[in-house]
């Protein structure tokens, strides 16, 4: 084995990802089958699971399955806890990505995109995070600890409301049960951290990036200087997965290019 693949090398390992079928999930889903793992992944969308999880199967040298899930309610989540445990008795890496957001102006911001959006991005992470704790203590050991990655958001890092009010908070939510969690799970040799991305190109952020001329206004307010690409995300899931994060815990890493720090900042550079 090389140094890298000590470090850094997944094979062997069992993963679920969440929300995997597009976006930052998805870039997540390909490092770890990538580095070798097998990689269960979804979403709501079962149908698009299944073609992404196909697709990462061929770039191997890990692989990957899809199938459909909701972490948006009670019920969704034990639906997908129930399917994890169907396919398998062991999870070292558990990735909750699955999330959802809601943009209106202050003065319009509908009493329910609370619940919706809270719903997803807090209660069902936690849930499913209890839910399938006994699957991953059972992998767990003092040199190599069960791994949970939760995805924040940088604007849950700084106050930036940008219309996404309920996102915002519910991802500093995240953060703070990040930690609440590390602390939690440590006895059990499961370790807890989150991502706190900036701008990448996704789903999530087609409204802001969907052209040249908005995606050259989202870089300019960057202070790198650029969105973010697929190998920020992925290199630094390898390193919070692998052999080199073991010792990492309650961490909330930030991936967004130094908006974390810039608190003068708009999150996509202005675009309406």
């Amino acid at each position: 084995m090389s140094y890298l693949d000590d470090l850094f090398g997944l094979t062997g390992k069992t993963a679920l990802v969440t929300g995997a079928a597009t976006g930052i999930g998805r870039m997540m889903a390909e490092a770890l089958v990538r580095a070798g793992a097998r990689v269960l992944i979804a979403s709501r969308k079962g149908a698009d699971c299944e073609r992404v999880a196909a697709a990462l199967t061929a770039i191997g040298p890990g692989s990957a399955e899809g199938f459909s899930g909701d972490v948006g309610t009670g019920e969704g989540v034990a639906a997908l806890s129930g399917e994890v445990m169907r396919r398998t008795g062991k999870l070292h890496i558990l990735i909750n990505n699955a999330g959802k957001s809601w943009g209106a102006p202050y003065a319009d911001f509908p009493f329910h995109a609370w619940d919706t959006v809270m719903s997803v991005n807090c209660a069902g992470l936690f849930t499913l995070t209890r839910d399938l704790t006994p699957l991953l203590a059972a992998t767990a050991t003092d040199d190599d600890p069960a791994r949970v990655i939760n995805i924040g958001s940088v604007a849950g890092h700084t106050p930036t409301g940008d219309l996404v009010y309920s996102y915002s908070a519910s991802k500093a939510a995240v953060h703070h049960l990040t930690q609440i969690l590390a602390k939690e799970l440590a006895g059990k040799r499961i370790t807890v951290n989150a991502l706190a991305p900036g701008p990448f190109l996704s789903r999530m952020t087609k409204h802001f990036t969907e052209d040249d001329e908005k995606r050259a206004r989202v870089a300019a307010d960057v202070p790198l200087g650029r969105i973010g690409r697929d190998e920020d995300i992925a290199a630094t899931v390898l390193y919070l997965c692998g052999r080199g994060g073991a010792y990492t815990t309650g961490g909330i890493v930030p991936v967004s290019g130094g908006i974390n720090v810039d608190h003068g900042h708009r999150l996509f550079g202005g675009v309406e």
